[in-house]
């Protein structure tokens, strides 16, 4: 069996007790052999990729400026462009808009957002998106920007959401949330979404899955995340591994997996 955690921050994991090594060895143990790990600032993706070198047959990269993290560093359009054609970079972000947590720099995140929206089809990259408190905006932009590619990481939002989001061609990935005891509108979403347009993540260090809820996350969870969706879709747990991963090669346009 071949699971793929489609989003984490690996360079986010404590590892005051465990090396990466651990994890990466932990993810195997668990069937997951790939990650897609995921930047949040440019200077962060640079650290990020020196980090996972060794492990670069188990992780390609995304490389883009997380909506929250606009203040921590200067925006430069060539050094992005420059950054985001390295090899292994399979996608752009994460980008989009987040109203919750900031609300003071609203035209930056959308200026920001149609940026990496705008190089992804220039270089023919997916966009990875985080959308928070702004619905609207993100889909009106989405749709202003004609995106070619892209998932919405994370999902949290409703049905008619992820309605408009398929209509676009997008992806739309579960996480860990799907299995928490108040998120049964959420569930309703993951039965909707066809199988052929679903992703599953770990978002890791965040959101761990039941049973290791509170605790911090990691990419061998995403196998609790995959075996909860195939109880809400009553497929197997091998038949959501396949479509996962046959849909994170189709979006990401990654050859790698199918090799191995």
């Amino acid at each position: 069996m071949f699971l793929i955690d489609s989003h984490c921050h690996l360079d986010s994991l404590d590892y005051n007790n465990k090396s990466i090594n651990d994890v990466m060895q932990e993810a195997i143990n668990n069937d997951v052999k790939h990650c897609l790990s995921v930047a949040t600032t440019l200077s962060g993706y640079q650290s990020m990729k020196q980090m996972l070198t060794p492990y670069q047959n188990q992780c390609s990269y995304s490389c883009g400026i997380h909506p929250l993290n606009l203040d921590d560093e200067d925006y430069n359009a060539e050094r992005f462009e420059t950054l985001a054609q390295e090899e292994n970079v399979v996608a752009l972000g994460e980008t989009g808009l987040d109203y919750y947590y900031q609300q003071d720099n609203i035209e930056l995140q959308q200026f920001i957002f149609r940026e990496h929206i705008r190089l992804g089809r220039k270089l023919n990259k997916p966009v990875i998106v985080h959308t928070r408190n702004a619905r609207q905006d993100t889909l009106t932009i989405l749709k202003e920007e004609q995106v070619k590619s892209g998932v919405l990481h994370c999902f949290t939002e409703d049905i008619e959401t992820a309605k408009q989001l398929l209509d676009l061609g997008f992806y739309i990935s579960f996480s860990g949330i799907i299995t928490f005891k108040n998120a049964e509108s959420l569930r309703e979403v993951a039965k909707y979404v066809p199988l052929d347009r679903i992703l599953v993540e770990t978002d890791s260090p965040y959101l761990a899955p039941v049973p290791y809820r509170g605790k911090e996350n990691q990419p061998a969870y995403v196998r609790q995340v995959a075996q909860y969706l195939s109880a809400l879709k009553g497929v197997s747990l091998e038949l959501i591994a396949n479509q996962t991963t046959k849909n994170f090669c189709q979006l990401f346009n990654y050859k790698g997996v199918l090799n191995e």
